[in-house]
């Protein structure tokens, strides 16, 4: 079953146990990725899924940090549930050490050296850690990797 039947099957369930929270979470998930599906003529794979969901993740983050920063607590925790639901359909995360490790090894096999080099590296590290790390901890190894080389 792909991730997008995977994610219908969650909302027919969640409106057979009439949890509204997470039916709107589903609803709004999967109004993004029939967007995309509409805008760019396209059928969606796995990874294009959990890009979209991904992208979801890091907006609601976005939108915790804000709500915090004003004194919204209550528009915060409904931003850090709806956070909690979509993870469940990315797959499991790579730790810190995972992610230099995996940068360190792309930074040699391109021959990366310096800070010049790091739209190259980014660039192949983006293709093989989507998904699975977060971006801006990726962006953060790849400049101590190249300060370091």
């Amino acid at each position: 079953m792909s991730l997008k039947d995977q994610i219908t099957e969650d909302m027919k369930t969640a409106m057979r146990a009439k949890d509204s929270e997470r039916l709107g979470t589903i609803r709004l998930l999967l109004a993004a990725l029939k967007q995309k599906e509409v805008d760019e003529r396209v059928v969606l794979d796995d990874a294009a899924v959990i890009a979209i969901v991904d992208k979801l993740v890091k907006q609601r983050k976005d939108s915790v940090a804000a709500f915090t920063q004003g004194g919204r607590t209550d528009l915060a925790d409904k931003e850090a549930s709806e956070i909690k639901m979509l993870e469940v359909y990315l797959p499991q995360r790579m730790s810190a050490e995972e992610v230099a490790a995996a940068v360190k090894a792309i930074v040699v096999e391109l021959g990366a050296k310096g800070p010049g080099d790091m739209g190259k590296v980014m660039g192949a590290v983006k293709t093989q850690l989507a998904g699975k790390a977060d971006m801006g901890q990726v962006s953060a190894a790849v400049k101590a990797a190249l300060s370091g080389a």
